[in-house]
């Protein structure tokens, strides 16, 4: 069996297989961390990007919040209790304190996007099959 072909869907290196957190995806992730937290910065970004139907867990950020800004692609950002919003470059999303949600790319898109996240993430139970499928192509 051969590897797909990894696509660059936005304009930051795709990175190595998220390996690290791969229990937290259904599908493929990749992770380039840009800025890694130091003495002097306090705050992780990382260019995020997913294969076509690849999507995280259910998360909550707590003592903190993620901030997403598409770079490339399309994907999905859902919060419990409302419909998942369709992202694409240019898009900027705010996971707030305490908000259960996830994020993803389509099933038939790479997506891409930067994550600047503060506090701590409690990872959840995964977007089933059943779910992810019902949103649109």
């Amino acid at each position: 069996m051969t590897d797909k072909k990894v696509e660059q869907p936005g304009v930051f290196a795709t990175g190595p297989k998220n390996d690290a957190y791969a229990q937290y995806f259904i599908g493929q992730s990749y992770n380039n961390p840009l800025v890694t937290p130091s003495q002097d910065v306090s705050v992780p970004v990382s260019n995020v990007t997913f294969a076509p139907g690849c999507r995280n867990n259910w998360h909550i950020h707590h003592n903190g919040s993620q901030i997403l800004l598409v770079t490339g692609g399309k994907g999905w950002y859902q919060e419990a209790g409302k419909p998942a919003q369709l992202l694409q470059p240019g898009d900027v999303v705010i996971a707030h304190d305490g908000v259960k949600h996830w994020h993803g790319a389509t099933k038939d898109s790479w997506f891409s996007h930067l994550a600047i996240t503060t506090g701590n993430s409690e990872w959840l139970e995964p977007v089933t099959d059943e779910v992810y499928n019902q949103l649109p192509s």
